[in-house]
């Protein structure tokens, strides 16, 4: 097996993208970082891996720095292979399937500060929600709110992340018309994003309710309508990411009929930390 990269997106082999659309909801995120960076996201220092094996490609990884060093689902022998190949890379984090994450952390010789466990759940057959208020999509004039948003959803639920400003990329979902607001009383009050279906593939997220107005269904309700306009949009295969530390949100989504599909891991390194 032989793990090759290049520093621009458009240096990926048309095969690599081809591998990961073969298995969307496994690769949903890869699928989804790599449509942003086509868009002009995300690419300062991006370093973009394939694995083949016997002339076939057999996975793929994505870095975004700051962003963790983002894993497919790639074979689990083929980590120590990535590892020794990665040295010397600052990177701050590593996340995708959780046998392959905790593999990497092991192997990498980083120092592990914090881990967030995740599941994958997919969307068995949509359950209603309700809620006062109505949905309707983000706007241009909403760009700035949602983004403050984002910000406080990563403070959040992201704690060690080490993103950069969410601004660029909300502006561009917001264009996308990936993000949709929940309003009651004519103020949005909760938001939630679905991305442009690849391989008929969306994903939710995020999903966000400021802290003092949560308790009133702003949150199912939202998610239901970013879900509902994801189908719409051509969606056949719905996805969402739970922290599995949130039994809350967890029994939401379970209730709106989304159902566990596998478990995933964000592994955290200490900053400044770099493999001699």
């Amino acid at each position: 097996m032989l793990w090759s990269f290049t520093g621009h997106v458009d240096g990926l082999p048309e095969r690599v993208e081809q591998w990961l659309r073969g298995d969307p909801a496994r690769n949903t995120v890869p699928l989804t970082v790599l449509g942003r960076m086509r868009a002009g996201l995300w690419t300062d220092g991006a370093t973009l891996g394939w694995l083949t094996a016997g002339g076939e490609v057999r996975g793929a990884v994505l870095h975004t720095p700051p962003y963790p060093l983002l894993l497919a689902d790639i074979p689990l022998d083929s980590v120590p292979a990535l590892a020794d190949a990665v040295r010397g890379r600052e990177i701050s984090a590593v996340s995708g399937p959780r046998a392959q994450s905790e593999a990497f952390a092991e192997l990498s010789g980083l120092t592990e500060v914090a881990r967030e466990r995740q599941r994958l759940y997919r969307l068995e057959s949509l359950s209603p929600a309700s809620s006062t208020g109505a949905p309707r999509p983000a706007g241009e004039a909403d760009v700035e709110p949602v983004a403050a948003w984002m910000r406080a959803f990563v403070a959040e639920a992201e704690p060690h992340s080490s993103g950069d400003d969410p601004l660029p990329q909300m502006r561009h979902r917001v264009g996308q018309g990936e993000i949709m607001l929940w309003e009651d009383g004519g103020r949005p009050v909760a938001m939630a994003g679905f991305s442009r279906p690849i391989s008929g593939m969306s994903r939710i997220g995020p999903v966000y309710t400021p802290p003092g107005l949560r308790g009133r269904g702003y949150g199912s309700a939202v998610t239901h309508a970013a879900t509902r306009a994801a189908q719409e949009a051509g969606g056949q295969l719905v996805l969402l990411f739970t922290d599995l530390a949130n039994p809350t949100s967890n029994a939401i989504y379970q209730a709106l009929g989304y159902r566990p599909v596998s478990d995933y891991a964000s592994i955290f390194f200490a900053r400044g930390d770099e493999r001699a």
